[in-house]
């Protein structure tokens, strides 16, 4: 009887052990959130048309953009108007990026100490735009509050990056609503616990099979009268890109 009774308190011992494991596996509520936000603005690909509004005291323009992204690993962005910067194209694939610039008909790499440098002079960085860093992947994430925003229950997460991640930000917040996952706003911290800039999300309607908001605005604090709007005009989600997209050679066509 007393090796049946070791042999019942081992059991147990390892099956509590197996279910704190369990328990540690599963997903975080803020991870889950950030998820959702994620799927619900890329989807798994993602080909869409763009519009970027870049605006300084002194100057502003406009950009056409389009886009394709097969999320996690590759992403394509064109200039396709005015003219003047029509053809210009960044390609990701993994870690590596390059940059197409067709007035000398050169492609250039960019190095990863240029990823969070302005792209095309906007409050946009080249990670932004080709998203090389993963605010699942590269970050941990944790519910830190909760509120009220037009009468919807709007969740704040958190996220902070792991040890071994080569990114720039001290911590992202994240304000989703709760009911849909739609972000509302993101704000971006130095490692000296500075706020740096903010994302602001609105124009929340339907495209293709989802509700989305459509209007992106980036506001850097240290720059009064600086921002960049991002307007979506269309897009397709979750259907196959060809791997031709992807490629330096569709880099370099016009």
């Amino acid at each position: 009887m007393s090796g049946r009774r070791a042999w019942l308190r081992s059991a147990g011992a390892a099956l509590a052990c197996l279910a704190v494991a369990g328990a540690r596996a599963q997903p975080s509520e803020g991870r889950e959130i950030l998820d959702r936000v994620e799927k619900l603005l890329w989807g798994r690909t993602v080909q869409g048309e763009y519009e970027m509004t870049i605006t300084t005291p002194r100057w502003q323009r406009t950009l056409g953009l389009r886009l394709w992204m097969d999320r996690p690993k590759r992403s394509f962005v064109r200039i396709v108007s005015p003219a003047k910067e029509a053809g210009i194209g960044s390609l990701r694939i993994g870690a590596e990026m390059w940059n197409y610039l067709p007035n000398v008909e050169r492609i250039v790499k960019i190095p990863p100490s240029m990823m969070l440098q302005p792209w095309m002079g906007s409050d946009f960085t080249n990670d932004d735009l080709v998203k090389e860093s993963s605010i699942l992947d590269d970050y941990s994430q944790r519910v830190v509050g909760t509120t009220q925003v037009d009468g919807e229950a709007v969740v704040q997460v958190e996220a902070v990056p792991k040890p071994e991640a080569a990114v720039v930000w001290g911590r992202i917040v994240y304000w989703v609503r709760r009911a849909d996952a739609v972000p509302l706003k993101q704000e971006y911290f130095s490692e000296r616990g500075e706020r740096v800039r903010v994302l602001a999300f609105s124009d929340v309607r339907k495209v293709g099979d989802r509700v989305l908001p459509t209007r992106w605005e980036m506001r850097p604090d240290a720059k009064p009268g600086n921002s960049t709007v991002v307007v979506l005009k269309d897009a397709t989600f979750d259907r196959p890109v060809d791997d031709e997209i992807f490629s330096q050679r569709n880099l370099q066509k016009r």
